[in-house]
C-alpha cells in the first residue's frame, strides 16, 4: 500500500495505549486518526473514520472480538489486527473467525509491530509465530479432518504458498504475472477446498503443509 496508513486504536489500558499511539505517530507511514477504551468507542471511530487498519485489544470492556466481528461486517474495507497479551487457542481462533487479519502478542516490538501493519495494510495477514504451531493443532483437532490440502490444483497450491509468506494479491499477481482478479479467483477455490474461512487461517493452513 502506498500513502499514509491510517489507524484507529483501541486498548481499555492509557499507558498501553499511548506507547502504541507514540509509536505509530513517530513512523512516518502511519496517522492515528483516533483512540478508544472500549468496543462501542472502537466502533463509533471506525465508524466516523474509516481507517485502513483497526488496531484492537481482545480483553477492552465489551470485547475487542464483538468489536471485530461487527466492525468486520459493517466495514469490510477496513482490516483489523488484534493487539493483546492473551495467548488463549480460543482467542486466536475467534479471532480469526471475527474477520481478523493479524494477531499480536503486546510483547511484540515497535519495529515488528509497524511491520506487522504495513503487511496487513498491503493486503496481508499475520498471527504470532508463537501461536502459529498451537493454533494449526486445535484446527486440526477440531475440525477432524486432515491437512494435506488435497485437491489443490498445482497453480492454487504455488498461490497458498505466496498467501503464507505475507503477500497481498496484488504482489501475487505480480509474482506469478496474473491479473489480480486471477487471483482472487483461485483464494475463493483454496478457502472452499482447505474450509477456512480467511486467508489468515489459509496461511496457517499452508504453513502446516509445509508450503
Amino acid at each position: 500500500m502506498t500513502g499514509t496508513v491510517h489507524i484507529v486504536v483501541a486498548d481499555d489500558h492509557p499507558l498501553m495505549r499511548e506507547g502504541v499511539v507514540a509509536t505509530l505517530t513517530e513512523h512516518p507511514g502511519f496517522s492515528v486518526v483516533e483512540q478508544a477504551g472500549d468496543t462501542a468507542g472502537a466502533i463509533l471511530a471506525v465508524e466516523q473514520h474509516m481507517p485502513d487498519i483497526a488496531l484492537l485489544d481482545v480483553s477492552m470492556p465489551g470485547s475487542g472480538l464483538r468489536a471485530a466481528a461487527e466492525i468486520s461486517h459493517r466495514f469490510p474495507a477496513v482490516a483489523i489486527v488484534m493487539l493483546t497479551v492473551s495467548e488463549d487457542d480460543d482467542d486466536v481462533l475467534a479471532a480469526l473467525r471475527a474477520g481478523a487479519r493479524g494477531y499480536v502478542l503486546k510483547g511484540v516490538s515497535a519495529a515488528d509491530l509497524t511491520g506487522v501493519l504495513q503487511a496487513v495494510a498491503s493486503g496481508g495477514s499475520y498471527v504470532s509465530p508463537a501461536l502459529a504451531a498451537r493454533v494449526l493443532s486445535t484446527m486440526q483437532t477440531r475440525t477432524g479432518r486432515p491437512t494435506e490440502g488435497e485437491g489443490l490444483a498445482l497453480r492454487e497450491a504455488e498461490i497458498l504458498r505466496l498467501v503464507a509468506t505475507g503477500r497481498s494479491n496484488k504482489e501475487i499477481a505480480l509474482h506469478l504475472n496474473l491479473q489480480e482478479k486471477t487471483v482472487k479467483h483461485y483464494m475463493t477455490n483454496i478457502l472452499q477446498k482447505l474450509q477456512v474461512r480467511n486467508r489468515v487461517e489459509a496461511a496457517l493452513k499452508a504453513r502446516e503443509m509445509g508450503l
